[in-house]
């Protein structure tokens, strides 16, 4: 059996060329295009093309072409119906089963395209055609700069209060199919199906493939008693928060702009687009959902999200925000535009221009995270307890987020400026020891001399709890820093322990230490003058840290595939070997 074109179609408007082959290709963007070599034949010079606004592949080298069906086919020997299954779950979508269930919603979505597009099409004709077009419509479309190719580029239409659409389309599709379009409702009073967009402007939407799927409707003649816009209701083909307007023509221009603006508006998005700003979206009068992040991160590497420049337009930023920190991922950003008060997309490229709007963006926006930081100090009196309250907030938003090094990122940032409100930080080695740093020539020669006693592995570790010793208010913010640390002299290990009990009970202050050992510790911690130099600096800190952190962890690396070395020699076991192979790729990874 044949799988439905528009399954497919839905797969390849939800996955870029480039995305998929760049599982198994290296590529490198050039211009328009991406290039890399040839997964078809051994090469030197990259023949290989991706080109994801046309939607294909091509080979210079031996003439393969096609799109990420063929190309999972030809690289993954796989037949047509695993390539589709493997696509379709990279896509989000779930399979398809060629059940009688399947085919008939197949058959129901053409059904309800098809009167969706009647429908538009009928409106449409209303304010194209001069004998139709109601004066208030008029004076709308002339306030609000709608001329013929706004309507003709957005399929715009405009219902009149006389409608009787349901009657004209029932000679044509059955009642129940009109029923469950959602274009329609019943009048219970007079037994009779009324438009629900009647005496509205209506701006089609369309799925990622093109087809229309829902309307929003803005009412002509404002009225306190009516919703100023309306949306089409939720059906078994159109859920708002799954879907954005205007996403299937920003999409197809998603290689060549690396961000994409996400407006509130209809009107916000036609602005923008007219004035060649197209790569615009809007969400469609709901709060930001995870379907429409994650969908725009297929297509783009930033998203910025600018709302109407008043109080409600903030609010929405904000749970936006809060609700998206959560996706962030290396190669993507989520970013806040605000707009002054009482602007919005639309009046600002009317009144400033495009140009304008675009250096303004430039200029203003806040990346997602400094956002949030900054809205929770700002509403804050900065007393201790506030403090506290907003280090817990942060730090759970933090921790909601998927990719461990990112929120390793957004943590470190968040307490790092936070610990800027802290009382004068505790230097626990500065306090109680502090080493005169003027040094004869003799004294330095004696030192030279006692480092002899200690291997570099212990001379790695005084460096780590030196690090840690100096700055214990940074580390009992960021305990995850010590996780997986390993100390292979016994009395350096000892002391970690001890130290991290104590920084653990937040009790640090407390911490009891030999004398002569602290002093070890001081002589002959390598870092100390660049830990003191860069004294305010945690980011920096927390590398060299990290760094030392590495090279403890490939030393034992390297003790335990001796250990397992030595053993093999005598009983050549395969399962010895194997754990050899995998310290050994382990060993080259770190």
């Amino acid at each position: 059996m044949k799988y439905p074109k528009e399954y497919l179609e839905e797969i390849k408007s939800r996955l870029k060329v480039s995305t998929v082959v760049s599982k198994f290709v290296a590529i490198k963007k050039r211009g328009k295009e991406f290039v890399g070599l040839s997964p078809f034949k051994n090469e030197k010079t990259p023949s290989f093309t991706i080109n994801d606004e046309k939607g294909f592949y091509h080979c210079f080298s031996t003439g393969e072409h096609g799109n990420i069906f063929d190309f999972l086919m030809k690289t993954q020997n796989l037949k047509f119906g695993e390539a589709v299954r493997s696509l379709a779950s990279q896509a989000g979508l779930q399979p398809y089963r060629f059940t009688k269930q399947d085919e008939q919603k197949e058959k129901e979505w053409n059904i309800y395209t098809e009167i969706y597009s009647t429908y538009i099409e009928k409106y449409k004709k209303k304010i194209t055609s001069p004998n139709n077009i109601n004066k208030n419509v008029l004076d709308y479309l002339k306030k609000r700069d709608l001329d013929k190719k706004s309507i003709e580029e957005f399929n715009l239409g405009y219902v009149p209060f006389d409608s009787n659409t349901f009657l004209e389309l029932k000679n044509q599709f059955k009642e129940k199919n009109l029923q469950d379009s959602g274009l329609f409702y019943l009048d219970e009073r007079k037994n009779v199906y009324v438009d629900r967009f009647r005496g509205r402007l209506i701006f089609p939407i369309h799925s990622l493939t093109g087809k229309p799927i829902a309307v929003g409707g803005r009412i002509i003649e404002d009225s306190k008693k009516i919703a100023k816009y309306i949306n089409s209701p939720e059906t078994n083909f159109f859920k708002k928060g799954n879907n954005l307007y205007n996403l299937n023509k920003a999409r197809k221009i998603s290689n060549k702009y690396d961000e994409v603006y996400l407006v509130e508006g209809y009107m916000d998005v036609i602005r923008l687009y007219n004035n060649q700003i197209l790569n615009c979206v809007a969400n469609l009068g709901t709060a930001l959902t995870n379907k429409q992040i994650l969908l725009l991160g297929q297509f783009f590497s930033e998203i910025i999200i600018c709302f109407d420049g008043d109080d409600s337009g903030y609010k929405a930023a904000l749970r936006a925000a809060e609700n998206s920190l959560k996706f962030l991922q290396p190669e993507k950003q989520i970013s806040f535009l605000f707009l002054p008060n009482g602007e919005d997309p639309d009046s600002f490229v009317e009144n400033k221009g495009a140009e304008h709007f675009l250096m303004y963006s430039k200029e203003n926006k806040i990346q997602i995270h400094k956002f949030i930081f900054n809205h929770y100090l700002n509403n804050s009196k900065k007393t201790p307890t506030d403090l506290a309250m907003i280090e817990k907030k942060l730090s759970n938003l933090a921790n909601s987020i998927f990719d461990t090094v990112v929120k390793k990122y957004v943590l470190g940032f968040f307490l790092d400026q936070l610990s800027n409100f802290l009382p004068a930080k505790n230097n626990f080695t500065q306090k109680n020891y502090r080493i005169n740093k003027a040094k004869s020539l003799e004294i330095t020669k004696n030192i030279y001399k006692e480092t002899q006693k200690f291997s570099s592995i212990e001379i790695k570790e005084f460096s780590l709890l030196y690090i840690i010793l100096n700055n214990l208010d940074f580390f009992y913010h960021r305990l995850d820093l010590l996780d997986d640390l390993t100390f292979f002299s016994h009395e350096n290990k000892i002391l970690f322990e001890l130290v991290e009990q104590f920084l653990k009970n937040g009790d640090y202050n407390n911490i009891n230490i030999d004398k002569k050992f602290l002093e070890n510790i001081n002589r002959f911690a390598t870092v100390k003058h660049i830990v003191k130099k860069n004294d305010e600096d945690h980011s920096k800190i927390s590398d060299i840290f990290d760094d030392i952190k590495k090279d403890l962890k490939t030393y034992g690396l390297e003790l335990r595939i001796q250990e397992l070395e030595s053993k093999f020699a005598e009983d050549f076991n395969q399962t010895t070997f194997d754990e050899i192979r995998k310290l050994k790729k382990e060993q080259n990874i770190n």
